[in-house]
């Protein structure tokens, strides 16, 4: 049963799946430089958060068991051809970021999410972080990749400009206080963030460093 605070989420990607992979192309043609960069490396058990078409999964490594997870069953039946490319075992199955309550806690070693925060309202972030910190294991990582408003006057404004279409089609903005809200979550620690791209696209990892609560 889909949580009423990302309900409008559910049914805002019920109507965009079939044409995400489409509009997502111009943009995927700088991510999929990075997407080995982020999720090829790493092994043990993964969750993927928000794993939308499935667009990570082809990159992962052989020595990864991936859980991957997503709120639209319509984007899920999507990643199930990008699953079957993966060079490691998938499970793929519809689950709300609020509440991972099928993940044991302390039972992953990396939790993945791209792009998933800055869809995410910034009220709605705690909760989802706060699962993060329980599903991993003491010394399991993250990594999450984020837009931000350039500082740049030329690139901002061309952001500002595409903002009203990201709102409406994939429910994203670029003001979102990620950083901040990772920062207030007990049990977890941000250990470095680095640009992919200018200063728009936003690597941050972390850890988690001790008990919940």
């Amino acid at each position: 049963m889909t949580d009423p605070r990302t309900a409008p989420l559910e049914r805002k990607y019920r109507l965009t799946a079939p044409l995400y992979d489409i509009l997502d192309w111009p943009w995927e043609r700088h991510y999929r430089r990075w997407r080995p960069d982020i999720v090829g490396d790493l092994e043990g058990r993964v969750l993927e958060v928000g794993v939308g078409t499935g667009r990570n999964l082809p990159h992962y490594s052989s020595r990864a068991t991936v859980e991957a997870l997503d709120l639209s069953e319509a984007m899920l039946s999507r990643a199930r051809r990008r699953a079957a490319q993966a060079p490691c075992p998938v499970e793929l199955r519809r689950a709300d970021a609020l509440s991972l309550d099928q993940v044991p806690d302390e039972s992953v070693d990396w939790y993945i999410a791209t792009f998933l925060y800055c869809v995410l309202p910034d009220e709605l972030q705690p909760p989802s972080l706060a699962e993060m910190s329980r599903v991993l294991r003491p010394g399991g990582r993250f990594r999450l990749v984020e837009i931000l408003y350039s500082k740049k006057p030329g690139r901002r404004l061309v952001q500002r400009l595409f903002a009203p279409f990201v709102r409406r089609v994939y429910g994203a903005r670029f003001n979102r206080r990620t950083r901040e809200h990772i920062e207030r979550t007990p049990g977890i620690d941000v250990t470095s963030t680095r640009w992919l791209e200018g200063d728009t696209h936003l690597l941050i990892e972390g850890r988690r460093v001790g008990p919940i609560g």
